[in-house]
């Protein structure tokens, strides 16, 4: 909700956590263990609440903006792993987010083994081979996965994602405004990279400011 405040500065977080709440509790997945439990997830999210990837305008910024993912249905595929992990966690599933190169899914340990998903497909299980598929069509060429690449992506890490997919598609719209406010919010986690604050600087010089106060 931090994110979407670059493009609604005035939105309150509370009515969009509840209707995350709402949502675990509609899904009847608490009700059930391990694998059930997981698979009643997948099928209320993505098909009975229509929950799916924007193909068709992939780097729409609404749809990296969590309130807009929870009215539209749409989102990319960090997003919509972020709408199952937080559900999922709400039934009691330890659903966690697995950042692949150039693609984004999630993973879950039932019934003694890892269950990894694409939420961007559906939800759809997949294995390793498939995940190789996807990756290799999401970056252009084959890429051999290894085990660290299905690790647990820490928060910082999904939040860093999320905001580096944000601060490229304000570049490309050369909306240099909102690009550096999501600079800005990159520096609070990554002080001091000099990346970013070369970034930073370009964007002030395109925005014409000779000085801006780095909060």
């Amino acid at each position: 909700m931090a994110i979407a405040r670059v493009e609604y500065p005035d939105l309150q977080a509370e009515p969009w956590l509840s209707r995350l709440d709402d949502l675990a509790a509609r899904s009847g997945a608490s009700t059930l263990r391990g694998r059930r439990a997981l698979d009643r997830l997948r099928a209320f999210l993505f098909e009975e609440e229509g929950f799916r990837g924007n193909g068709e305008e992939y780097y729409d910024p609404r749809n990296t903006f969590l309130n807009d993912v929870l009215v539209r249905r749409l989102g990319i595929p960090i997003t919509l792993s972020v709408v199952t992990m937080e559900v999922g966690r709400r039934v009691g599933l330890a659903v966690e987010g697995v950042g692949l190169p150039a693609h984004f899914v999630v993973a879950a340990a039932v019934d003694g083994a890892q269950v990894v998903m694409d939420p961007f497909g559906g939800g759809r299980a997949i294995d390793r081979s498939e995940a190789e598929a996807i990756v290799a069509r999401a970056a252009g060429r084959p890429v051999k996965l290894t085990d660290a690449h299905f690790a647990k992506a820490t928060r910082a890490e999904i939040v860093t994602r999320m905001l580096n997919n944000l601060k490229g598609i304000y570049a490309h719209r050369r909306q240099w405004e909102k690009a550096l406010a999501v600079i800005d919010r990159l520096l609070v986690i990554e002080e001091g990279d000099a990346d970013l604050l070369r970034e930073r600087a370009s964007a002030l010089v395109r925005l014409r400011r000779k000085t801006a106060p780095l909060n």
